[in-house]
This record gives C-alpha cells, sequence and structure tokens, in this order.
C-alpha cells in the first residue's frame, strides 16, 4: 500500500474520533446543566413551600434550629466534597438532591426579607451573568487556572469576613463582602466550567463520569446560588 493511503486512513480515524469525542463532552455538559438546573428547582420548591407555611418558617428561624438549618448545607459540602470518591453514582445523586432540599430550608429567609419582585428580577440577572460567564470559559482557550487559585483565596477572605460579620452586624462591611463576592463568583463560574470540560478530557469511563457530572454540578450551583446571594443583598427591595 503507498503511504498516502494509509495517511488517509489515519486522517479518517483522527476525525471519527475527535467528533466522537466532542458529541462525549457535550453530553456530559449537558448533564452537568441538567442536575444544576434541577437542583435549583428542588432549592427554589423547598423555599417557597417553607416561606408560605408559618408551621415551618417560624420554629425555622425563632428558635436555635436556625443554626442547624444555616450550618447544615455546610455539612452536607464537605460530605460530598470528601467521599465522593468513595460513594456509587447513585448515592451520590441522592445526596446531592437532599444537599438541594436542606439549602431551601436556608434560603427560605429571603422569601420573608426581601419583595417576591425583586426576588425575581435578580434571579433572571444572576441567570444571565452565569450563563455568559460559562459560556466564555467553555469556549475560551485562556489558560484560567492562575485566575482560579486567586479567586479561592478570594472566596477564603468573604467566608471570613461573612462570619465575623455574623456577630458585629456591619452593613459596610456587608456591602463590601456582596461587591467582592459578586466579582469572585462571577470568575469561578467561567473557571468551574473550564475545569469541568477539562476533567471530563481525562477520559475516565461511565460510572465516573457521572460522578463528575455531579460534582461539576454541584460547583456551578454553589457559584449560582452565591451570585444570586449577594446580588440580592445589592439590589434586592427589603
Amino acid at each position: 500500500m503507498s503511504g498516502p493511503y494509509y495517511g488517509n486512513q489515519y486522517d479518517t480515524a483522527a476525525h471519527a474520533y475527535g467528533a466522537a469525542f466532542d458529541e462525549g463532552l457535550r453530553k456530559h455538559m449537558l448533564r452537568v446543566y441538567n442536575f444544576m438546573m434541577l437542583g435549583l428547582v428542588v432549592t427554589g420548591l423547598v423555599a417557597f413551600f417553607v416561606a408560605s407555611t408559618p408551621a415551618l418558617y417560624v420554629p425555622l428561624f425563632t428558635t436555635p434550629l436556625k443554626w442547624v438549618v444555616m450550618l447544615a448545607p455546610l455539612a452536607f459540602v464537605m460530605v460530598l466534597s470528601w467521599r465522593f470518591e468513595r460513594m456509587s453514582a447513585s448515592g451520590l445523586q441522592g445526596l446531592f438532591w437532599a444537599f438541594c432540599g436542606v439549602m431551601g430550608l436556608s434560603m427560605a429567609s429571603i422569601f420573608l426579607v426581601f419583595t417576591g419582585a425583586s426576588v425575581a428580577r435578580v434571579f433572571f440577572i444572576t441567570a444571565a451573568m452565569f450563563a455568559g460567564m460559562s459560556l466564555w470559559g467553555y469556549t475560551t482557550k485562556a489558560d484560567l487556572s492562575k485566575m482560579g487559585s486567586f479567586l479561592m483565596m478570594g472566596l477564603i477572605g468573604i467566608v471570613i469576613a461573612g462570619l465575623v460579620n455574623i456577630f458585629i452586624g456591619s452593613s459596610a462591611l456587608q456591602f463590601a463582602i456582596s461587591v467582592i463576592g459578586v466579582v469572585i463568583f462571577t470568575g469561578l463560574t467561567a473557571y468551574d466550567t473550564q475545569r469541568i470540560k477539562e476533567e471530563y478530557a481525562e477520559g475516565y469511563g461511565h460510572e465516573t463520569n457521572t460522578k463528575l457530572a455531579v460534582m461539576g454540578a454541584l460547583s456551578l450551583y454553589l457559584n449560582f446560588i452565591n451570585l444570586f446571594q449577594m446580588l440580592l443583598q445589592l439590589m434586592g427591595q427589603r
């Protein structure tokens, strides 16, 4: 056989592999976004139901149970982050849905503090910002890993500042946290999208890819929720 013949075979195989990989990546990212969006739906429904039911929100937010509601989502995130490699894909999904439900309990208070119109308006603003940054993170050729390291340091800083502000109650500090938080979680949306895309490129099996899709959805879900809360602090009408 001549050399060009083998060259054509190689080019055809490489093209077919590239097309199959691109299709697999699109399906993987679609699963990530589907998990994330369904998680937001679960959170929103639980939050609205609790906020509409005095028999639930009164004991949840006027007794020491408020600390359980406040800290339970953090406990879920820690378990999901530390034990996901040991869990089955189905078990990880179950824990993710439970986390979204518990997060709904925690976020029910926004319907008691802010007007429904401003909650809806800020939600759509958040969705537009999130979609734009996630699309950029997916399509950009730039390496966002350095930006991610910087943003993670900023995230640690605003978490510490937020914990301090629980006790001092400074409106000026809360405003600063919200402004910086919008920048950080907007950037993290792009960074995490690129990271999720690159994780798929490492070529794992179906079970592991499902777990990666759930964990990727968790990252994007947290970015969306935190961005929404920061914007609500800045733009919401009480």
